[in-house]
């Protein structure tokens, strides 16, 4: 099967969002994704991740002979993931710790729960190994470390039993958001800020997107009767961020109607409805148009397809480089044009990166 360049364009660009996003308070973030409509890069890489495993794992689940097989490839993955997580959280605190003890910047020692680790380092040493104690700022790895783990299982029922698997999938989303379900991060009371047993939804429907493609078809039909309404909640969502008084409340209605949360709330730790149905109308609408495939595969677009294709040292490395732009920001402060300068550095940063990786695989 021919490789989708939407798909790592798609996932590039999320990247740059992730970039520009986590470096708090810069003009720029107010051009991003989530200031134009209800969800933002952390929906669509999801989706885009449940996509990609499907593809690149879902055949060695539809054959018994090829399980096992398949299983250990997304073992190994899995591993390569933990270490990632395991190296971006050291090389945080080692920063840290570094800039503390040495350059005179204490309330680094404090920045993205680093004190949490500081402060009991015999606990902290048992929790970040066992992933449940994240810093700020790293904690998506995690998330995507437990649903790929847990996809043996969602690639064979996808093959098999596809709407078990939506409907197994749905009733656990909604008895997490209603039960207020979540894994344990320390020293945070609420848990991990992406509850995987919420967002295995959006992950599910990416691998039930991949498991059709590979069918030859679509998961949702392509129609004009689909599309107006999708069109509708992009246009809703848009007015819902931009346009006051409307971007200061929720929808108006289901919270007089005093419904649960999770279909009411923004906040992405449960996956409300939403931030679900935003997602699924923007990936509906650019899945839509056969043009937004031939834009992906041109050349202008390039650069997002190459950060794509190399997401997990590219994530890696923007986790870090944000690390190190908030210790600049706490000596000086929100400067535009040194915030500029730094997103414009760290993005040639992981340009090169991916260009390395790209085109001379055994250097980098």
């Amino acid at each position: 099967m021919t490789r989708d360049p939407r798909l790592d364009v798609f996932r590039g660009m999320a990247l740059v969002i992730i970039l520009i996003d986590h470096l708090p308070e810069n003009l720029w973030s107010r051009f991003t994704l989530g200031r134009f409509g209800i969800s933002d890069a952390a929906e669509g890489f999801v989706l885009i991740s449940g996509i990609a495993t499907g593809l690149a794992y879902g055949g060695s689940f539809r054959e018994p002979g090829q399980i096992m097989a398949g299983i250990r490839r997304i073992g190994h993955r899995v591993w390569t993931l933990y270490l990632v997580q395991i190296f971006i959280t050291v090389l945080a605190l080692a920063l840290a710790a570094g800039l503390a003890r040495w350059f005179g910047l204490p309330d680094m020692a404090a920045i993205n729960q680093a004190s949490a680790v500081y402060s009991d380092p015999q606990s902290s040493l048992i929790r970040i190994p066992l992933l449940i104690q994240h810093l700020n700022y790293a904690d998506i790895l995690p998330l995507y470390i437990v649903l790929l783990a847990a996809s043996p299982l969602m690639l064979w029922l996808a093959w098999h039993m596809p709407l078990v698997l939506l409907v197994a999938s749905v009733a656990l989303w909604l008895m997490t958001g209603f039960g207020g379900w979540n894994l344990p991060n320390h020293p945070s009371p609420a848990g991990w800020y992406f509850n995987p047993l919420a967002w295995q939804l959006i992950f599910v429907i990416g691998i039930l997107i991949a498991t059709a493609t590979k069918q030859g078809r679509r998961l949702v039909p392509a129609t004009p009767w689909l599309l107006v309404p999708a069109c509708a909640i992009l246009v809703f969502g848009l007015v819902h961020q931009r346009v006051a008084p409307w971007s200061d409340v929720s929808w108006v209605l289901p919270q007089q109607a005093n419904l649960h949360e999770i279909f009411t709330s923004v906040q992405k730790t449960f996956l409300p409805l939403q931030r679900l149905i935003h997602a699924l109308a923007l990936a509906y609408v650019l899945s839509y148009f056969p043009i937004v495939r031939q834009i992906c595969a041109s050349r202008p677009l390039a650069p997002f397809a190459l950060l794509g294709r190399h997401a997990l040292p590219v994530f890696a490395t923007i986790c870090v480089l944000n690390f190190a732009m908030q210790v600049v920001r706490v000596k000086t402060g929100v400067d535009f044009a040194l915030d500029t300068a730094m997103l414009a550095g760290a993005l040639a940063t992981v340009l090169a990166l991916a260009a390395a990786r790209q085109y001379w695989p055994k250097v980098a």
